[in-house]
């Protein structure tokens, strides 16, 4: 098989069409080719309204060694395909079932290959199934009323569930982990495209699904899940896990114990702290959702009226840049055709995430702007101090509206950063009504600049009128905002050694983006598997242990 790359056609194209490309390049005839696959797809909107998708072929040629050998290596190459491909070759016994503290991407992936290959794990989530938890947090956005246990933040799916189920990642990936997610996610429910699209994702409506069938897996191989399971404490024995705790009176023996628990797990992070295991400070960044009409990002980044419109997603963007400061301002978790969510998860905190539905087709597009923050905005330098810096700016929000979500126009918001004239008091009640986001939960007009720090609020302003040169129109008065973006990482590091395991205490693994090494679903379930493999390369699993004995 020969992989054929930038092959370049417009995104009406035919099957036909994608054969004589690949032809071309190969110098052969049509009838040489086999069957030609898609490996994978991005857009090309550079030249718009010319529109491209640029494609890598997989191509079944006839005499393929000599037709390899007169293509350009630039263009044409042996496809090697990378299969994911774990050694699991452990020797020591263990005496208790592997524990995973968390069912958010992390937690399932490093459960589904441990049950894959014998270890029997069980999962502890402090939430609710998936079905249980999409039904409470559906009440919350009506009522308001929140499920300590069961929102946004927590739950069976993690933060994920309730996001667009973007699967785009940096990692780079040498041993097939990527694509054995992606596949795990297809085998699951997700639609077969995220295979092969440059920037996948599954949709909230469709990742529900998905975790169910991805939770049932790991049941058939032997996995457990116990929901309404909150690890309260951890016990060890010479500086080594022994037991967890669970709902504070229910003793479990554990020698091995995942600690997959989310960015938002606040009351956990303080136990570790309390139980001097090793955290460190982290950088994050803060700022708020930017809700323009979706129409407006399809036409800016495909020119307007396309006329290849029902050929092409939604559209998305990426933003960066540096202030005169020295913080970074970029674009974050893009929702196209999505919502502005309340995600909070504390008593008398308010933090907002973005999701989108896997159709992508609500009126607006949004995404976080953020700035960055690091250990001189903590004001200590405490393990925590992160964390009580995003605590205290969400309850600013939650002040700020009384647990709805605060938004403003962009012009208001402006106004008082740079020169201080908002009057809220004078907002004519027309205005109030065309503000008209589209938020998950109930929301109120309120003054932004009161949430966040000064500095961050000014470098929020500066990065979005830089953000208006690229896309003219993205910093337009009516430019509605949402507060506050605080949970975009977590602001503490677990700290691990090579092994994976916590530095100062052993039989502990953190894993995922709660322990400060990743960054969304698709990183946070590669760190999964990379913890699962340190497990297997040390310990035994079950089926192994029976048959020696």
């Amino acid at each position: 098989m020969l992989l054929v790359n930038q092959i370049k056609v417009y995104p009406n194209y035919t099957y036909d069409e994608l054969r004589k490309k690949a032809a071309a390049v190969l110098k052969v005839f049509d009838s040489d080719i086999n069957f030609v696959k898609i490996e994978k797809l991005s857009i090309d909107a550079r030249k718009k309204p010319e529109i491209f998708f640029i494609l890598s072929l997989l191509v079944d040629v006839k005499n393929e060694n000599s037709v390899l050998k007169r293509c350009p290596v630039d263009r044409v190459s042996l496809y090697k395909e990378i299969k994911y491909s774990p050694i699991v070759n452990g020797a020591e016994r263990l005496n208790n079932r592997p524990v995973i503290i968390g069912a958010g991407p992390a937690g399932l992936f490093c459960a589904y290959y441990l049950a894959k290959y014998g270890y029997r794990p069980i999962v502890f989530e402090r939430g609710y199934d998936i079905d249980i938890r999409t039904k409470d947090v559906e009440e919350f956005f009506r009522t308001g009323v929140l499920k300590r246990n069961s929102n946004v933040q927590f739950g069976e799916g993690g933060a994920g569930a309730f996001s667009d189920g973007k699967l785009n990642t940096l990692v780079k990936d040498h041993f097939g982990r990527n694509k054995a997610v992606l596949e795990l996610f297809v085998e699951c429910g997700a639609d077969e495209n995220i295979l092969t699209d440059a920037k996948p994702h599954i949709g909230t409506d469709v990742l529900v699904d998905v975790i169910k069938n991805l939770r049932n897996k790991i049941k058939s191989f032997g996995g457990e899940f116990r929901f309404n399971a909150e690890v309260t404490d951890i016990n060890f024995n010479d500086g080594k896990v022994s037991e967890i705790v669970i709902n504070k009176n229910i003793k479990h023996p554990a020698e091995v114990c995942v600690l997959a628990i989310g960015h938002s797990a606040r009351n956990t992070f303080s136990m570790l702290y309390d139980k001097d295991i090793k955290l460190s400070q982290k950088e994050f960044a803060v700022g708020f959702r930017v809700e323009h009409d979706r129409k407006f990002i399809d036409d800016a980044m495909y020119g307007e009226n396309n006329k290849f419109t029902k050929f092409l997603p939604t559209a998305t963007y990426k933003l960066t840049y540096k202030a005169s400061n020295g913080r970074g301002v970029y674009s974050f978790c893009m929702c196209p055709g999505g919502y502005v969510v309340n995600a909070s998860s504390e008593m008398s905190r308010t933090c907002v995430n973005g999701m989108s539905y896997k159709a992508r087709d609500s009126r607006h597009s949004n995404s976080a702007i953020i700035v960055t923050v690091d250990t001189k905005d903590f004001g200590s330098d405490h393990p925590l101090a992160g964390m009580y810096f995003q605590q205290k700016i969400e309850e600013n929000a939650y002040n700020l509206a009384g647990g709805a979500i605060p938004v403003e126009y962009y012009k208001d918001f402006k106004n008082e950063v740079i020169s201080g004239l908002t009057d809220l008091n004078n907002v004519e009640p027309d205005d109030m009504l065309s503000i008209s986001p589209e938020c998950k939960g109930r929301f109120l007009y309120s003054r932004l600049s009161d949430i966040l720090p000064y500095e961050i609020n000014e470098t929020f302003v500066e990065g979005m009128e830089y953000f208006d040169r690229i896309i003219p129109g993205f910093a337009a008065d009516n430019v509605i905002l949402s507060g506050i973006e605080s949970r975009t990482s977590s602001p503490i590091r677990i700290e691990r050694d090579e092994l994976f395991e916590s530095v100062s205490h052993k039989g502990l693994y953190p894993a995922g983006e709660g322990a400060g090494y990743a960054g969304g679903i698709m990183s946070a379930a590669m760190d999964g598997m990379k913890v699962f493999e340190a497990i297997a390369a040390k310990y035994k699993c079950f089926e192994e242990m029976i048959n020696d004995d």
